[in-house]
């Protein structure tokens, strides 16, 4: 028998976050449309497959075609055929795990129910600025509690990768960015892991423009392929605003025309509106996924030297940087106008921010009383909390600020059903609950 090769530490990283009960949990969370039947739909797991699956995409083409001019001559010493593709996959994957249920608005939920309960105190901003990707570097680093205390025991390269804003609350000094990305709870481990790295606060690790790149381009593409397949817009609305918003750019001309052309093919086979609609809208994905994939490419080859030595200016994105940014541009602007800002999205929006403001309540009313005598109910939600997020709790100091971020845990771990379910059951246990008089 061979002895083979075997996994690599980085291709180890991507598959520990594969099988991971919060990567599962991402099928019950929102990407657009809330509580959406659909199944063709996406949801949060759907976009973070597809955003994996483009990152490495651009990490192959990074690792064999553009070897030498972004690693250096050692780049066979490095092995990047062997790390880059999957690192890249591995945050790609990893991204959105510690966003809350509801996507956007199940953050400005959060910030909103610690804007109305908490007054000042140490660490106000991680609660009030509350954020899924710092969410996501705890979970990934402290929550997901294996045989020690170091979460998914990750390296430290797929850790730079996934900072998307490299900057610990409470600093005061975003670096040009438009968030915080790490919690001051997780400031010793974020700085062992740029003391390793050779990075540090403000100085993202290059593949991290790669990461937020596919993001942009499932964000901007892919939501509005399934707005149209809603029913709320069709392919034809899609593309009158390309052509109104920014009809002069080069590549949103060529985008058009071969989109159209497709559809005046599939026109005379007959086939339903709905079909119609739907097969357009694959082809506009595909053609506009690969020219942004590889104008990406390009944006980051192009500029490797100061992304490398850190002087990129704060700020710099891959997609605005490149010959794609005005479509990228029309595509987020039609994705706002008839999918994000539907009646109906809205609307199931608003139930899930009602909802996520409830569950906080019990929760909290639970969690401050932990320790005291507390009744019955307050006992039930709080042992009802994940062990492993009470687990963390009660290894750590259990004063304000922890009993905030095991608030902040349980709720962001919930999916959408879940947490609409528990919050009828707890509604109706403490309707039910007479304390002693």
């Amino acid at each position: 028998m061979g002895t083979g090769i075997g996994r690599t530490e980085i291709e180890r990283d991507y598959d520990r976050i594969l099988f991971a009960t919060p990567t599962r949990r991402l099928a019950d969370k929102t990407q657009v449309f809330p509580l959406e039947e659909n199944d063709s739909v996406r949801t949060r797991l759907t976009h973070s497959h597809e955003v994996s699956n483009l990152a490495r995409s651009i990490g192959v083409r990074l690792a064999f075609d553009n070897a030498e001019k972004v690693f250096g001559e050692d780049h066979e010493a490095l092995k990047v055929t062997r790390t880059v593709p999957p690192l890249l996959a591995a945050v790609g994957l990893a991204h959105d795990l510690g966003n809350p249920p509801f996507g956007h608005q199940g953050e400005e939920a959060i910030q909103a129910w610690f804007k109305k309960n908490l007054t000042g105190g140490n660490q106000y901003e991680d609660f009030v600025e509350f954020d899924g990707n710092a969410q996501t570097f705890r979970l990934l680093t402290q929550l997901q509690v294996l045989n020690d205390r170091f979460g998914f025991n990750l390296t430290c390269g797929t850790l730079a990768a996934l900072l998307k804003y490299p900057s610990i609350y409470g600093t005061g000094d975003k670096f040009g960015f438009k968030k915080y990305g790490v919690f001051a709870s997780e400031s010793g481990t974020v700085n062992a892991v740029w003391q390793e790295t050779g990075l540090k606060a403000g100085l993202r690790h290059p593949l991290a423009y790669v990461m937020e790149a596919c993001d942009d381009i499932a964000y901007s593409v892919i939501d509005a392929e399934d707005t149209v397949k809603k029913g709320y817009a069709s392919f034809y609305d899609l593309m009158d605003h390309l052509e109104n918003q920014a009809g002069t750019d080069p590549v949103v001309r060529e985008v058009i025309g071969k989109s159209c052309e497709k559809n005046k093919e599939f026109k005379q086979q007959k086939l339903s509106s709905r079909q119609l609609n739907d097969i357009s809208m694959q082809m506009f994905r595909v053609k506009a996924i690969a020219v942004m994939i590889e104008a990406a490419t390009d944006t980051f080859v192009d500029h490797i030297k100061s992304i490398m030595s850190g002087t990129v200016v704060p700020g710099f994105e891959l997609i605005k940087n490149s010959r794609c940014a005005a479509l990228c541009k029309a595509a987020k602007g039609f994705d706002a106008r008839y999918g994000f800002q539907h009646r109906e999205v809205l609307k199931l929006e608003l139930r899930g921010s009602n909802y996520i403001s409830d569950m906080m309540d019990y929760l909290w009313a639970a969690i401050s009383a932990e320790g005291r005598d507390c009744h019955p109910f307050e006992r039930f939600v709080f042992n009802d909390i994940s062990e492993n997020y009470r687990l963390v709790y009660e290894r750590s100091a259990k004063g304000d600020y922890e009993k905030r971020q095991l608030l902040c845990d349980t709720v962001s771990g919930m999916t959408e059903k879940f947490l609409i379910r528990k919050c009828d059951e707890y509604a109706a246990l403490k309707k039910c609950y007479r304390p002693n008089q």
